[in-house]
C-alpha cells in the first residue's frame, strides 16, 4: 500500500487557501500548484499540502475547448452564473463552495511513478473517511464526468476524482472532494455543457449519467462540511506522525507565482477568448 510514509518528510508546509482563495478565479489555484511544484522541485522546499475551494466554476479540459459549439455553451453557462476556465489536462469538472480541493505536492521520487502517486491520495482519503458507511473504491465510474481509473466512489457513486501534474522535478497529486450539495445536480450541469457544445455535431464526446455521482453528505446520509473535511485532513496527518506547518511563501516563490499567474491567464484567454 502506497501512503504518506513514502514521502520521507515528517514536516509538510500547510498552504490553506480556503478563506483567502474562495473569491479568486480558480486559475489562481492552478498557478499556485505549479509554483509549489517549483518550490519542492527546484527550491528544495518541504512537501506541501494545498487546500482551496472556489465559487461556481466549470473547469474544462483542453479537448473540451475543441468541441464544435464550445463558445455557445460557454456563453450560455456564463449567463447562468458560472465562471468557465480551461486547465492543461483532463475533462470538464465542477467546482463550488461544497467541493474541497486538496493538492499533495512533493519532489519527484523514483518510488512514486504515476499509479503509486494516485494510490497515495486514494489511501489518504480512505484514512480521512475511515468511518464511511460503505467501502471507498478507486475505479472508473462510467457515466460520471471526467472519468478515470482513480474515480473514488461508494456503492458505484462517484464523489471525487484524482489527477496529477509533474513540473520542474515536482509532483502535484490533486483531488476534488464533493462534500456537500448534490452530486447529480453538478453532473447535470456538466451534461448540459456537453449537450450545448455538441448540439450541431454528429458525434457525442461524453455521455453523462447524473445518477452516477453523489456528494459525501449524500452518501453518509447526514450533513458534512468542507471544514469537517479540512479537520479530517489535519487529524489524519497527525495520526500518521506528519506535522502540517503553515508557512508564508518566500520572495522567490512569490516571484515565481507572479510569472505562473501570467502564464495561466494568458493561456486561458488565448483559448477561450479567441476571435
Amino acid at each position: 500500500m502506497t501512503g504518506l510514509t513514502e514521502i520521507k518528510h515528517e514536516a509538510w508546509r500547510y498552504m490553506n487557501r480556503i478563506q483567502s482563495g474562495q473569491n479568486e478565479n480558480a486559475l489562481s489555484s492552478f498557478a499556485y500548484d505549479d509554483t509549489f511544484c517549483e518550490a519542492v522541485g527546484v527550491l528544495e522546499s518541504d512537501p506541501i499540502v494545498h487546500t482551496w475551494f472556489h465559487q461556481p466554476t466549470i473547469v474544462l479540459g483542453t479537448q473540451d475547448t475543441r468541441l464544435q459549439d464550445v463558445f455557445f455553451a460557454k456563453e450560455h453557462l456564463e449567463k447562468a452564473g458560472y465562471t468557465i476556465i480551461v486547465r492543461n489536462s483532463g475533462g470538464a469538472v465542477m467546482l463550488d463552495s461544497g467541493v474541497l480541493n486538496i493538492s499533495l505536492i512533493f519532489k519527484d521520487q523514483k518510488s512514486l511513478s504515476i499509479d503509486p502517486t494516485y494510490e497515495l491520495m486514494f489511501n489518504l482519503i480512505q484514512q480521512m473517511y475511515s468511518d464511511a458507511p460503505y467501502p471507498i473504491e478507486a475505479k472508473e465510474i462510467v457515466g460520471s464526468y471526467c472519468p478515470g481509473n482513480y474515480d473514488l466512489s461508494m456503492q458505484g457513486k462517484k464523489f471525487a476524482g484524482i489527477s496529477q501534474r509533474r513540473l520542474r522535478n515536482g509532483t502535484a497529486v490533486q483531488i476534488y472532494l464533493a462534500i456537500t450539495g448534490s452530486g447529480s445536480e453538478r453532473a447535470t450541469t456538466i451534461q448540459q455543457f456537453y449537450s450545448l457544445a455538441e448540439q450541431t455535431s454528429s458525434e457525442t464526446t461524453m455521455t453523462i449519467d447524473p445518477s452516477t455521482m453523489a456528494s459525501l453528505s449524500e452518501l453518509y446520509g447526514q450533513p458534512l462540511t468542507v471544514q469537517d473535511g479540512e479537520n479530517r485532513l489535519i487529524n489524519t496527518f497527525d495520526m500518521l506522525g506528519k506535522t502540517l506547518q503553515p508557512k508564508e511563501m518566500s520572495g522567490d516563490e512569490q516571484q515565481r507565482l507572479t510569472k505562473r499567474l501570467k502564464m495561466v491567464y494568458e493561456r486561458n484567454d488565448k483559448i477561450l477568448y479567441k476571435s
